[in-house]
């Protein structure tokens, strides 16, 4: 081999190397997800680009999208929940009655689902090719769980992190201003045909827990069909006698006030709980209560603590 035709060769194998390397940068590019996500179904789910147009099935995740900036285009149609911003976004059918269809023919991107509501959908939009995560959110660690994964898939972490920052800020200035003591509270949630009791981890059981305030029933059996609930017990309750007692409830309040004296308040043995005979039975507002509070997280503990601690909360403002 001469000289000419050694080089020629050896630029021959140079060119063919570079070829190559650059045929495995391309592949890698396309193979590589834009961001990889464990959900709290405890799925893998890889996005291969920054999701545009994303469709939430749950009205609690609406306002922490918004907050960093991403690209909602259709939610659940529902009298509370829906901000302002996104009244005229398609409208995927009731929260408890989604049409699958209807969200398939919005070629979603993403779909953000509520675990233990949503998860049936999972394998029929995966097989339409469109990722899925399911997220839970009623604590307040889920909810700033949610937040940080909405701000990854939008590309604005440094958002994210300042809204927890000042979240965080607002419940412990809330916090600071109460007494340095115990109280012991029972959550009953009733409607018009019923009443449970909350554990710890439904809304209101889980911002009392944030305020140090001591669940009575927070060892109860949960309900078959709901782990934040337990079956209500006036006997129990009037053992237990706690110094406060919240109440949530779903419906008209007035409706409710009147269920709840048909059925609870009419028995003598609920005029023995010191709660009762003190004047410690509250209402909790069901747009803090009842939904999931989402940002608000921190006017729910007010609420709540200021129930107990008006004079306390109030002066601390």
């Amino acid at each position: 081999m001469n000289k000419k035709t050694g080089f020629c060769f050896l630029v021959f194998i140079s060119a063919a190397i570079f070829l190559a390397g650059c045929g495995n940068t391309v592949e890698k590019t396309k193979t590589e997800a834009y961001l990889t996500i464990q959900d709290d179904a405890g799925r893998t789910v890889a996005l291969d680009k920054k999701p545009e147009r994303i469709v939430a099935l749950s009205t609690s995740f609406l306002e922490p999208l918004h907050e960093v900036d991403a690209t909602v285009i259709g939610c659940p149609s529902s009298q509370m929940g829906i901000p302002e911003y996104y009244k005229d976004i398609e409208k995927v059918g009731a929260v408890y009655n989604i049409n699958i269809e209807k969200v398939v023919s919005l070629q979603p991107d993403l779909v953000i689902a509520m675990k233990g509501m949503n998860d049936k959908f999972v394998a029929n939009l995966e097989s339409n090719n469109i990722p899925v995560i399911v997220l839970d959110m009623k604590s307040y660690d889920q909810v700033k769980r949610s937040l940080d994964i909405f701000s990854r898939i939008t590309g604005e972490e440094d958002k994210g992190k300042k809204l927890v920052e000042k979240m965080d800020k607002k419940i412990e200035d809330v916090k600071g201003q109460m007494p340095k003591e115990t109280k012991r509270v029972a959550i009953l949630h009733t409607t018009a045909q019923d009443v449970t009791v909350q554990l710890d981890g439904s809304i209101a059981g889980s911002v009392a827990k944030m305020l140090g305030f001591v669940n009575v029933a927070a060892d109860a059996k949960p309900l078959d069909d709901n782990p934040d609930a337990a079956p209500y017990s006036l006997e129990v309750l009037v053992k237990a006698d706690p110094d406060a007692v919240f109440v949530t409830s779903m419906g008209d309040m007035q409706t409710i006030k009147k269920a709840m004296q048909d059925n609870v308040e009419n028995n003598s043995a609920w005029q023995t709980l010191r709660a009762v005979r003190e004047n410690h039975v509250y209402y909790l507002p069901q747009k803090l209560f009842l939904l999931n509070p989402g940002m608000h997280y921190p006017q729910a503990v007010e609420t709540m603590a200021k129930e107990l601690y008006p004079q306390q909360t109030a002066e601390g403002k």
